[in-house]
């Protein structure tokens, strides 16, 4: 088995993490399609590359500065952390063997859960909206992960902002963003968010109430207003018909109440029905789309519109993605703390096998952190191994054991994952991956028994919309945004 020798800035030893196999490449290849591939370093060229079944073995030195994206990062935005290069799962593998470094000086906390954020991944959903959804334009739903880089590159692209609070639209307009590019989608909102919104030129906004309609009348009387009308969402995970939305016997009413009150109602939100009185026409078609049926959910929506407004002239459509943007683009690395077992692990051949977890893992972030999802989204979490005993590779012939996975706070609730096959020789030190975790974690997440909250390591990918991930983030603060 080959080695990787890593020495960082500043170390007093070399540090070995195992690979399968180790070579040259000449091109740049896309990710393993497992966990298990091989690990193969590039150098030289414009990245580095994960490729598989390489049969040249040998041990390669690296420094740190030789490291992808140690040295060739570009502080376009001084206030943030740094913008690195390259594919994401080099910056995992970085992240846990920096790791490994610290923790050989007792630097404290030095095994932290970090995040790794791939920006090219959001581009390339903006890309597929475009290219699905061209006549609907997104704004983005900041609530969803209202992470600084995320909000710096849609805005590059043009993109507009569903904000639900004045703190999100403060968020939004600090980065140059114009407010016509904002919508307060939040039927409920207090009189005083009202008029702010009013004094620093957000105008549009949702209502599904009179008593909505007389406090944006006192204190935002400009208002352009959507009215938001119930839905059925039975079908979804989070039902938010229970809180918001107007029912549809309910709207000539208070349409009528706007008239009176001499409010300027442009559109209708979640619905394609009737109540729009302007000749410019707005319909927000609101959130919800997921990325595995975005194709589909997009070519259903495309459909129902023309055959509903064939004479679409001065009609302006919009819709409020979230997660379709970013739960593909962060993934959690996590450290394996602690472990539960039984004393002993010797086991009959011939003894039936058990759905029950008999290891308990705990690692350092939970449901009062990044999996909060777990309880607010309904998420399920999908644990993987990163790295196990100072390697890379987990063979796919590593035995397995049913196992649970625990959050590092004293909560009980504080459950990852009640059951799961992870292999049997995973110990405390090795670490666990996690995808999917761009929507709702870290924004909805605690310091509850003062852990902190994970922290991301950012790059522009390794492949297809890198660069231009950079341009447009190097545009857009050469115009004076976002710094």
């Amino acid at each position: 088995m080959s080695q990787v020798q890593v020495h960082t800035l500043r170390p007093t030893s070399p540090l070995t993490f195992n690979v399968s196999q180790i070579s040259r490449s000449d091109s740049l290849s896309f990710p393993p399609t497992s966990r298990s591939d091989s690990l193969s370093f590039r150098q030289g060229g414009d990245g580095w590359a994960l490729v598989n079944d390489l049969s040249s073995l040998a041990t390669l030195h690296l420094t740190a500065s030789q490291l992808p994206g140690i040295d060739d990062d570009d502080d376009i935005f001084p206030s943030l952390p740094p913008l690195l290069d390259g594919h994401p799962d080099i910056h995992l593998r970085n992240g846990i063997m920096n790791a490994s470094v610290l923790a050989a000086k007792h630097d404290p906390d030095a095994e932290k859960a970090f995040f790794v954020g791939d920006l090219s991944q959001v581009y390339r959903q903006h890309l597929r909206w475009q290219a699905c959804l061209p006549d609907i334009r997104p704004f983005y739903a900041v609530k969803c992960n209202p992470d600084p880089y995320v909000l710096r590159l849609l805005a590059a692209l043009g993109a507009g902002f569903d904000c639900a609070s004045n703190g999100e639209i403060s968020q939004v307009l600090a980065l140059g963003v114009d407010p016509s590019r904002v919508i307060y989608a939040n039927p409920c909102k207090a009189t005083s968010f009202v008029r702010e919104a009013g004094r620093v030129g957000v105008d549009m906004m949702t209502f599904d109430n009179a008593d909505e309609l007389h406090k944006i009348a006192r204190a935002h009387p400009n208002a352009q207003l959507v009215v938001r009308i119930l839905t059925d969402d039975t079908k979804s995970l989070c039902a938010l018909g229970v809180k918001f939305g107007a029912p549809l016997a309910t709207v000539p009413g208070l349409l009528a109440k706007a008239k009176e009150l001499n409010l300027n109602v442009v559109g209708v939100s979640f619905h394609v029905g009737s109540g729009c009185y302007d000749p410019s026409v707005l319909l927000d078609v609101g959130g919800g789309f997921e990325d595995a049926l975005f194709e589909q959910t997009a070519a259903n929506l495309t459909e129902a519109i023309a055959f509903y407004f064939p004479d679409r002239s001065g009609f302006k459509i919009i819709a409020e993605p979230g997660r379709f943007y970013v739960a593909t683009a962060f993934r959690l690395a996590a450290n394996i703390i602690a472990r539960r077992a039984p004393l002993t692990e010797a086991h009959r051949d011939d003894a039936p096998p058990s759905d029950k977890p008999s290891v308990m893992y705990y690692i350092n972030d939970g449901v009062y952190g990044a999996f909060n999802c777990i309880l607010f989204d309904h998420q399920t979490a999908r644990p993987y191994v990163l790295s196990m005993a100072d390697s890379f590779h987990i063979a796919d012939s590593e035995p397995l054991t049913i196992s649970s996975v625990w959050g590092p706070t004293c909560d009980s609730i504080d459950c990852v994952c009640l059951a799961t096959p992870l292999p049997s020789a995973l110990r405390v030190g090795d670490w666990l991956g996690f995808d999917n975790m761009g929507a709702y974690t870290s924004c909805a997440a605690s310091q509850f028994n003062v852990f902190e909250v994970s922290k991301v390591v950012y790059t522009t990918g390794g492949g297809f919309g890198a660069s231009e991930v950079r341009s447009a983030l190097a545009r857009f603060a050469a115009e004076g945004h976002g710094l």
